[in-house]
């Protein structure tokens, strides 16, 4: 967990935007491990309707060229 705050704004609706994919190697002893982000817009994460949290645990697929992402089941 990060321990930033997201507040949610229940009066914007911003459901779309333009995020990034970026790798941030991650050097571990003697090894290099990739270490792949994918950054969501402020204004799309702090929509209402936002499913996530900061710290929540996300469950990532790949169906066909479509990336799912969704609240992992704990």
């Amino acid at each position: 967990m990060l321990g930033i705050l997201v507040r949610p704004n229940k009066v914007t609706k911003m459901r779309k935007g333009i995020g990034k994919f970026v790798n941030h190697p991650t050097r571990t002893g003697k090894k290099l491990y990739d270490k792949f982000y994918i950054y969501v817009p402020t204004q799309v994460a702090k929509d209402g309707t936002f499913p996530f949290k900061d710290g929540d645990e996300v469950e990532v697929e790949i169906k066909g060229k479509t990336l799912i992402i969704k609240k992992a089941k704990g």
